[in-house]
């Protein structure tokens, strides 16, 4: 009976040593790259999006006939907000880190899981990895995401700045020291 305890308390430890291991393993440790990779798919969001008419929510009518309600600009609507965040996660799941050289990895979109090079059980749990990182990153951002989307903030080329800089503090920003060490360096 002891022995049956022995080997099963073994094989506890052994699973979760195991657990750690690939966790630690898979975890992102660059998350400016992997909020970059986040901001560049919601940016070619941004830019795949067409024009929609205004929504009208005027479906009420007052004892004369006429409508009330309001009409919203679809570019300020809450509807734009959820067409450009939701599933945004999902998407993620096509990226994986692909080595570039020994000590750097950038993270990438696969078209074509099947022509992908490197060990896939790997690049899949790196997709993983980055599609969790993306809900994360985005219910800690939302609403402030949200607000600076309705206003018109958020633009092409400059998503990963507002998403990685400003709101989710991942990435250096410059700061107006370094910009001055630079004109020094340049005037030596």
């Amino acid at each position: 009976m002891a022995k049956k305890a022995s080997s099963s308390a073994w094989r506890v430890i052994l699973a979760i040593w195991m657990v750690s291991l690939v966790s630690a393993v898979f975890s992102i440790d660059d998350k400016c790259a992997a909020c970059t990779a986040i901001a560049e798919e919601l940016e070619r969001g941004l830019m795949n999006e067409r024009p929609k008419n205004h929504l009208d929510m005027r479906h009420r009518l007052d004892s004369k006939g006429q409508r009330q309600g309001k009409v919203i600009d679809y570019r300020v609507s809450e509807l734009r907000v959820v067409d450009l965040l939701d599933g945004l996660c999902e998407k993620m799941q096509d990226y994986t880190l692909e080595k570039v050289d020994s000590s750097t990895q950038v993270w990438i979109k696969v078209n074509d899981w099947d022509t992908l090079k490197t060990n896939k059980q790997e690049a899949q749990a790196y997709s993983k990895d980055i599609s969790s990182f993306c809900g994360r990153l985005l219910e800690e951002t939302e609403d402030e995401l949200s607000e600076l989307i309705k206003k018109g903030s958020v633009k092409v080329g400059g998503v990963s700045k507002v998403l990685c800089e400003d709101l989710g503090r991942y990435c250096d920003q410059p700061s107006a020291d370094d910009a001055d060490d630079g004109e020094i360096m340049d005037e030596l």
